[in-house]
């Protein structure tokens, strides 16, 4: 791997494993109380070439199940019980544009936590040949560790990152 996508790497995931932000009140330096308008993520919604490619790699590949649609949109919903994720085909398919995570804003991947090393290299194993699956690469480090990760294009090129957070069984990573 390069040195700069292993620093580029690490720096992301400083980002996400840093502490909670808290604004800092002009009057006296200390923090503010501030509560979050939001709470967590509703859906994501992920613009796709093949919905039914797309939707099969959810439902069979990752085992999620298909929790409704617009047929007229076109969308199919997925979820895995916890995330909801709207795929929406593009009213072009044959000449939407390919996201380009270096030069578009948008969103660059979708991270999705998997349970421990075990389950990471069978999911592996099982997308490796799965039709219109593109790997970036397989389960490896992040960094320096200890969170072990992949990236893969699902069929209509959205790009997916699994990750196994550090602590959970490390068996065959050293």
């Amino acid at each position: 791997m390069l040195k700069s996508q292993t620093l580029v790497r690490s720096m992301a995931l400083a980002v996400c494993l840093a502490l909670p932000f808290a604004p800092v009140s002009a009057q006296d330096g200390e923090p503010a109380e501030v509560a979050p308008v939001t709470r967590g993520i509703n859906h994501i919604g992920l613009t796709v070439t093949d919905l039914d490619a797309s939707v099969a790699f959810f439902v069979d590949g990752l085992g999620w199940r298909q929790a409704g649609g617009i047929p007229d949109y076109p969308s199919v919903f997925v979820t895995d019980g916890e995330l909801f994720v709207t795929l929406w085909r593009a009213v072009e398919p044959e000449t939407a544009v390919a996201f380009d995570r270096k030069n578009n804003v948008g969103l660059h991947h979708l991270a999705l936590t998997v349970s421990d090393i075990e389950t990471l290299n069978e999911l592996h194993a099982k997308l490796v040949d799965w039709p219109g699956v593109e790997f970036e690469f397989g389960p490896e480090l992040n960094g320096g560790g200890p969170t072990i990760h992949m990236i893969l294009r699902e069929p209509s090129g959205n790009r997916i990152e699994f990750a196994v957070p550090g602590g959970r069984s490390r068996a065959d990573t050293d």
